[in-house]
């Protein structure tokens, strides 16, 4: 964990801990873009507007909320293509949805139905749990007790005891998620797949203790 796991000046024992809790998805995050090219900008406007109202009228059909749905501002930028000599296109304009579904039975559904409503991009499709708060605390104590256990280990070793703990360093959840993903292969779902599988929520913590006796 790079430096994360080091504490300058030692005065004890550190000890570097992580946990994971795996859990089922109960909501997936779909994003999707639509992206017109006109020859005018009004047109590419209008067109990607219609298309945008479109996906809505899907989603609606489907009972998910507006508040489920977050949606960019239209962007607009000029299109060219570029072989013997640089030709113009036309202006394309372009709207991006990450649209957030919490009945995943019907995912595959939306998805088909959103892009015959005109988004002719899928960017992917993220799993998640709406409890990972408690998941990661749940995370955080097992990080605890396990860098507990590695410096009862130590100190034992080093015919010591282990003293009160001094020091208390969180470490970011996505450099865990990292540092596992390195060192194991998951075969649950992810990103990009429509087959839920498993969210895993990690933690990591160093934790500082003197130490007794020597």
């Amino acid at each position: 964990m790079n430096g994360t796991q080091s504490i300058e000046a030692p005065w004890g024992v550190s000890v570097f801990g992580a946990a994971s809790v795996d859990a089922a998805p109960d909501l997936a995050r779909l994003r999707v873009a639509i992206s017109q090219t006109r020859n005018k900008p009004g047109e590419a406007f209008e067109a990607t507007r219609s298309g945008v109202n479109r996906i809505r009228e899907v989603l609606r059909g489907h009972r998910v909320p507006e508040t489920a749905v977050s949606t960019s501002r239209l962007n607009l930028h000029s299109q060219w293509t570029y072989g013997g000599e640089r030709t113009f296109v036309g202006y394309e304009c372009t709207a991006s949805f990450v649209i957030e579904l919490r009945d995943l039975d019907s995912l595959e559904t939306v998805l088909v139905e959103v892009v015959e409503a005109g988004a002719n991009e899928v960017k992917g499709v993220e799993f998640d749990v709406r409890t990972k708060r408690e998941l990661r605390a749940r995370a955080r104590a097992a990080a605890v007790a396990a860098a507990r256990e590695k410096a009862a280990l130590y100190a034992e070793a080093a015919g010591a005891q282990l003293g009160p703990v001094v020091h208390i360093k969180d470490v970011d959840a996505e450099q865990v998620q990292n540092y596992r993903s390195h060192s194991s292969h998951d075969s649950g779902g992810g990103e990009g797949d429509l087959t839920p599988g498993k969210v895993t929520v990690s933690a990591g913590v160093v934790l500082g203790f003197s130490l007794i006796g020597g």
